[in-house]
């Protein structure tokens, strides 16, 4: 086991600017800051030369973003199905302060422990984990626990989706994952452990332990 999954987000989008919340596919395009923080993704990994695998979720401004990465480094984007946003349900589009308090409720429940809980018509944290958790462990089982495979993969997604997946894998503690807010393009780190199970090496800019890194109040997940 010789590499670590790389979860990105993407770059910044029109929606982002906007602050709609943006879930459904394919949703908005990346802005010219967006695209710019794209091409310095895709320099940045290239530099590493250490990306075995590169894939994207269905999203629009994933796709982009990894499209950079795959100009940078000439290894092909994988498009894969189940790595979307966290379905917003009736609140999708909306920008309006109560939406956004209410799906940010949401998503600290699920880090609390409380995985059914649900926006109206949206997704649980139960529905997102089981689309979700299947890529990575295919992803896994071809690349990083293949002996005969060397290297990092690379997977670009969402704000919301890699905080609660990459929290449930690698037991990082809910409350750090749900106040500690991922950038655009930055990532989180996860190298796999011999028993199966993950390590997170990296959250953002932090390094563990992260229970001694918890920031009270809420932050915007979307991505």
């Amino acid at each position: 086991m010789s590499g670590k999954l790389i979860l990105v987000r993407h770059g910044q989008t029109e929606a982002n600017v906007e602050r709609r919340l943006d879930t459904r596919l394919p949703g908005a395009r990346l802005t010219p800051e967006g695209l710019s923080q794209a091409e310095r993704l895709g320099t940045d990994l290239a530099a590493k030369a250490t990306t075995a695998a590169l894939v994207s979720s269905q999203a629009l401004r994933a796709r982009q973003t990894a499209r950079f990465v795959e100009l940078a480094s000439g290894i092909a984007v994988q498009v894969r199905e189940g790595l979307h946003e966290a379905q917003a349900g009736e609140l999708e589009d909306r920008s309006d302060e109560e939406s956004h308090k209410l799906f940010m409720k949401t998503f600290h429940l699920w880090h609390t422990g409380e995985l059914d809980a649900r926006v109206p018509g949206g997704e649980s944290a139960h529905d997102i984990l089981e689309r979700y958790v299947p890529v990575v462990d295919s992803l896994r089982e071809q690349y990083l626990d293949d002996p005969a495979e060397s290297g990092d993969v690379v997977l670009v997604s969402h704000g919301a989706a890699i905080r609660l997946v990459a929290a449930q894998l690698a037991g990082v503690p809910g409350l750090f994952a749900a106040n500690n807010h991922l950038a655009n393009t930055q990532s989180v780190e996860l190298t796999p452990l011999a028993d199966g199970g993950w390590e997170c090496v990296r959250w953002g800019t932090v390094e563990p332990p992260f229970e001694h890194r918890v920031i009270p109040g809420a932050d915007d997940p979307m991505g």
